[in-house]
């Protein structure tokens, strides 16, 4: 799932607001296949991080119980324009993915 993720950011009076979406099916492993009727198998992030330089700003523990393509919004502070943030996550079957911005 390469570029599953989306970044912006915004720095006002030394504070940094991140907002993003992350594509990923978020599956519970509760729904069942209406052609098959097979239940499908749970696929879902565990564990999202955000690090500004070598310092985590951010850790969430998430579970089958956050809706597709979640959206996360949060602020921050001690970041400069030009900055570097990233974002990655982990899912249940070990899939990752991350992405870098600079602050704007």
């Amino acid at each position: 799932m390469t570029g599953s993720i989306r970044i912006r950011t915004t720095h006002h009076a030394g504070w940094t607001s991140v907002r993003s979406i992350i594509r990923h099916p978020m599956e519970t492993g509760f729904s069942v296949d209406p052609e098959t009727g097979q239940v499908i198998p749970a696929h879902y992030i565990t564990e999202v991080l955000c690090r500004h330089g070598d310092d985590l700003v951010l850790r969430c523990e998430w579970s089958r119980a956050v809706s597709r393509n979640p959206y996360l919004s949060f602020e921050f502070s001690g970041a400069h324009p030009g900055d570097r943030v990233t974002l990655s996550w982990t899912d249940n079957r070990g899939a990752s993915d991350s992405a870098t911005v600079a602050i704007a």
